[in-house]
């Protein structure tokens, strides 16, 4: 016997987009061939798409480094099955004393799970985070 219950608040996937809680990447994850709309965490997005200041005025962008993470999940997930991949991104994160750049690997998750309306949307986030 199933119970009903009263529902008493919901948080849709677009009132986190409005509200900041999560970016939406979708636009350039068709680009990169994900057909499913995308959003990353605000945490991923502050922590590590946002490159360094140093390093924007070098030429690293947001653009490039949100490329580059939608690019690895794409290969990722063209091997995985299942609605949860993990993967990994290098992400520079400044230089060294001499000049040298420094990165740091990171290992991502990438969820694909129900939408507002039941359709499939993919959430990349940390580990940690759900």
């Amino acid at each position: 016997m199933s119970e009903a219950f009263d529902l008493i608040y919901s948080y849709t996937r677009a009132q986190a987009i409005d509200n900041g809680v999560l970016v939406d990447a979708t636009a350039m994850a068709k680009e990169a061939g994900i057909r499913y709309p995308v959003a990353i965490t605000d945490r991923l997005y502050h922590e590590l798409i946002i490159p360094p200041l140093e390093l924007a005025k070098e030429g690293q962008s947001i653009e490039g480094r949100l490329w580059d993470t939608l690019m690895v999940l794409r290969y990722a997930a063209a091997g995985a099955s299942g609605n949860l991949v993990y993967f990994h991104v290098s992400f520079q994160t400044s230089r060294t004393a001499s000049g040298e750049p420094v990165h740091k690997t990171v290992r991502l998750k990438a969820l694909c799970h129900g939408g507002d309306q039941g359709e499939p949307v993919i959430t990349i986030m940390f580990p940690e985070e759900d």
